[in-house]
C-alpha cells in the first residue's frame, strides 16, 4: 500500500491551463466520439488510481438522461486542504493542468490518467462540470463552466455542506457542443473500457447504469479471476489447447501480470497494459514479452529435439502462432509515445517483463512438458504451412506488374512521391471510366475491381492468394501483407499515403467497401493503424433551384436533404445518384476527387479485440450470432430508404 498521506501537500503544480479548448485533440485525441468517451475514461482513471493505491474498492459510472455523465467512487476524496500555492488543492486539480497527486510518489505508487491531466482537461472541455467530495468528515462541492469556478471560496478553501461519515469523489460533467462533433456518450464502448479495467483490477466493483435508456438496468463488472477470466473470455468460442497459463512477478520495481493460453487457430492477440491503460501499439513491455518467449520456446525445442542441429529458429510469429495473451505491468513512471499512451517506451519494462517472463515460464514448462509440446506444436505447424505456401505465394505476387495498366486496372499516377499519392479503389467500368478522366493524373491512381471482392474471413489463404482483385491490391500497394504465420508486411514500401475506398452510397456499395476493410484489417492491419484508409463520401443529391441566379448544391446524405426543404422555400429540381457511374467526370472531380472541396472518412480503431470479434462475427461463418447483433443493433442503423 501506498503511504498514507493523501492531503493538500500532495498536489504538485507543473504548469497552467492553456490552450486545452483550442487544441483539444493534442490532450484527448480527437473531438469525435472517440474523444468524446475519453473524458469518461479519464475521470475513471482517477478513480482507478484510488484502487491501485488501496483506498477504493466500487466506482459507480452512470450515463445521465441529460447526457451528463457522472463518476463516483469510495476512495479518500480530493484534498480540499489548502495548497502552497494559496488557494484550495481541488481547485488546482481542476484548473490547472499537471496539478495533480499523480506527481506526488507517496500519493501514489502507480497511477494511469492522460499523462496527470485528465481532471483540469475534462473541466476544461465541458460545458458544466460539478465535483461533490466526502472526506474528513465533511461534504463538499465545487462547480465549473467551461473550465473556470463559479463556486466562491472562502479564504481560498471550499465550505463544509454538511457532515458524512463516507469518503470518496463523484464528479458529473457534461460534454461542450463547441468542441465535440457528437456529445452522445456511445455507451458499448464505455462498457467495454469498464469491463476490461474489472478484468485488470479483480478486487475492484464496478457499476453501470446507462439513465437515457428508460428503464434501463444496471450491470455489474466484477471479475475475481482478473486477466486469466479476460483469456477465458476471448477465447470461449474457440478449440482451446490448454489451459490458461498464469505468472506473476516483479523486477526493478515493476509488477508484472501475464496470462496466456494458445488455440487452435492461426492468429494471434497479445494485448499490453500499463496501469491499466491498454496500448494499442504495444511498446516495451510487449517486446520484453516476446523476444523471451521467442528464445525459450527454440531453446526447449533443440533440447527435446525437435528443432535439428540444421534447422532455422522458429520465428517470432512461428512461435506465437494461435496465442492470446494479456501483459499487464505497474510502473512508478510510465513514459509513452503520443499524448493518448498508444505505446510504453521505457526500456526498463523490457528488461523487467522479459527477466519474468523467462524465469517464471522455464519454472511452468519444466512443470507441464505436454502444454509445451502443444505450444511448440503450434510453431511447427504454422512454420510448415508458411514454408509450404511461400513458393505459391511468389508465383502468384510476381505474375502482376506494377504498372499503368490501359486495360481496365491501375492506372497509375505520374508521380512517385508516397507522401503525396492516393489510390482510389472503384468498383465497376464506368465509374471507374469516370474516375480515371476526372482525377489529377500527378498525384491520384484508379484502381477499377469488379464487384464484390472475396469475404477473406471465410476464405483459406491458398484463395486470398488467388483472388485477382487482391493480387491486384497487394501489388499496387507495395507493401505485402500479413498473415498469422509469417509477415511479409512492410509499412515503409507503401506507394500511396491515402488508400481510398470510393463505392456508390447503397447497400452492395456498403458491402464491398465492408470487403475490402476486412482484408484491410486482417492482411494489412498497419495501413488503417497508421492512418492511411479511408472511405469516400459521395454525395446522394444534387439540387439545382428553380429560380434563376441561385446555383445548385450538392447534398451528402437524407439529414441534409431534409434540411435544405426547411430552408428553402422555392421550387428545385432534384437529382438523385444511385451510383458514382451517373456522374460525369466533372462532377466527379469537384464532389469526390478534389482534395479542396471533397469529403472522406478516415478509418481507425481503438480496440483491436473488439474489432476482431465484430470482423468474425459479422464476417465469418456463424450465421445465428450474427442475426443476433444486427437484431439488437437494428435501432442504431442508417437505412437508404
Amino acid at each position: 500500500m501506498a503511504n498514507n498521506t493523501y492531503d493538500a501537500a500532495s498536489i504538485t503544480v507543473l504548469e497552467g491551463l492553456e490552450a486545452v479548448r483550442k487544441r483539444p485533440g493534442m490532450y484527448i485525441g480527437s473531438v469525435s466520439t472517440r474523444g468524446l468517451n475519453h473524458l469518461v475514461y479519464e475521470i475513471l482513471d482517477n478513480s482507478v488510481d484510488e484502487h491501485l493505491a488501496g483506498y477504493c474498492n466500487e466506482i459507480h459510472v452512470t450515463l445521465n438522461a441529460d447526457g451528463s455523465a457522472t463518476v463516483t467512487d469510495n476512495g479518500r476524496g480530493i484534498p480540499v486542504g489548502m495548497h502552497a500555492k494559496g488557494i484550495s488543492a481541488e481547485r488546482l486539480v481542476f484548473t490547472v493542468l499537471h496539478a495533480g497527486g499523480k506527481f506526488d510518489n507517496n500519493a501514489y505508487k502507480t497511477s494511469g490518467g492522460l499523462h496527470g491531466v485528465g481532471s483540469s482537461v475534462v473541466n476544461a472541455l465541458s460545458e458544466w462540470l460539478t465535483v461533490r467530495i466526502k472526506t474528513g468528515g465533511n461534504i463538499y462541492e465545487d462547480s465549473y463552466e467551461r473550465g473556470k469556478p463559479t463556486t466562491k471560496l472562502v479564504n481560498g478553501l471550499l465550505e463544509s455542506k454538511g457532515r458524512t461519515r463516507e469518503s470518496g469523489t463523484s464528479i458529473s460533467f457534461m460534454p461542450d457542443a463547441e468542441i465535440f462533433e457528437k456529445i452522445r456518450f456511445k455507451e458499448e464502448d464505455i462498457k467495454i473500457r469498464l469491463h476490461e479495467t474489472a478484468y485488470l483490477n479483480p478486487g475492484l466493483t464496478i457499476y453501470f447504469k446507462d439513465d437515457r435508456v428508460p428503464d434501463s438496468e444496471e450491470i455489474v463488472f466484477h471479475e475475481p479471476e482478473g486477466i486469466v477470466g479476460y483469456i477465458k473470455d476471448m477465447n470461449k468460442t474457440a478449440e482451446t489447447l490448454h489451459d490458461v497459463i498464469f505468472f506473476k512477478g516483479e523486477n526493478e520495481k515493476i509488477e508484472i501480470e501475464v496470462a496466456l493460453q494458445f488455440v487452435n487457430e492461426f492468429h494471434e492477440n497479445v494485448m499490453g497494459f500499463c496501469n491499466n491503460i491498454y496500448t494499442l501499439e504495444g511498446g516495451t513491455h510487449i517486446t520484453g514479452f516476446k523476444t523471451a518467449f521467442t528464445t525459450i520456446i527454440n531453446k526447449y525445442a533443440r533440447e527435446l529435439g525437435i528443432l535439428k542441429e540444421k534447422d532455422a529458429n522458429f520465428n517470432g510469429t512461428e512461435v506465437r502462432n494461435g496465442m492470446t495473451a494479456v501483459v499487464s505491468i505497474k510502473h512508478t513512471d510510465p513514459r509513452f509515445e503520443g499524448q493518448t499512451k498508444t505505446k510504453l517506451d521505457n526500456p526498463d519494462a523490457s528488461n523487467a517483463v522479459s527477466k519474468v517472463t523467462t524465469d517464471e515460464l522455464t519454472r511452468y514448462f519444466d512443470r507441464n512438458l505436454e502444454v509445451l509440446k502443444t505450444v511448440i506444436g503450434c510453431a511447427e505447424k504454422a512454420a510448415k504451412l508458411r514454408k509450404a505456401e511461400e513458393k505459391a505465394k511468389t508465383n502468384m505476387l510476381t505474375k502482376q506488374k506494377y504498372s499503368f495498366d490501359s486495360n481496365g486496372k491501375l492506372a497509375n499516377c505520374e508521380s512517385k512521391d508516397a507522401s503525396l499519392c492516393e489510390i482510389f479503389i472503384v468498383e465497376g467500368d464506368s465509374a471507374g471510366g469516370s474516375a480515371k478522366m476526372a482525377r489529377n493524373r500527378m498525384y491520384q491512381a484508379i484502381l477499377p475491381i469488379r464487384g464484390k471482392i472475396l469475404n477473406v474471413e471465410k476464405a483459406s489463404i491458398d484463395k486470398v492468394l488467388a483472388n485477382a482483385e487482391i493480387k491486384t491490391m497487394i501489388n499496387a500497394f507495395g507493401c505485402g501483407f500479413s498473415e498469422g504465420y509469417g509477415n511479409d508486411f512492410d509499412i515503409s514500401k507503401l506507394r500511396y499515403d491515402k488508400i481510398v475506398i470510393m463505392a456508390d452510397a447503397d447497400v452492395d456499395g456498403a458491402h464491398i467497401s465492408t470487403l475490402l476493410l476486412t482484408l484491410f484489417f486482417r492482411f494489412m492491419p498497419e495501413l488503417i493503424y497508421e492512418g492511411h484508409v479511408y472511405i469516400a463520401m459521395p454525395p446522394l443529391y444534387k439540387v439545382v433551384p428553380n429560380k434563376k441566379g441561385e446555383e445548385g448544391e450538392y447534398l451528402y446524405d437524407d439529414r441534409a436533404l431534409e434540411k435544405y426543404r426547411k430552408e428553402h422555400k422555392g421550387g428545385f429540381t432534384l437529382q438523385r445518384y444511385k451510383g458514382l457511374g451517373e456522374m460525369d467526370a466533372e462532377q466527379l472531380w469537384e464532389t469526390t476527387l478534389d482534395p479542396e472541396r471533397r469529403m472522406m472518412k478516415r478509418v481507425s480503431i481503438e480496440d483491436a479485440k473488439h474489432a476482431a470479434e465484430i470482423t468474425e462475427l459479422l464476417m465469418g461463418l456463424e450465421v445465428p450470432p450474427r442475426r443476433v447483433f444486427i437484431y439488437e443493433n437494428a435501432q442504431n442503423a442508417e437505412l437508404d430508404v
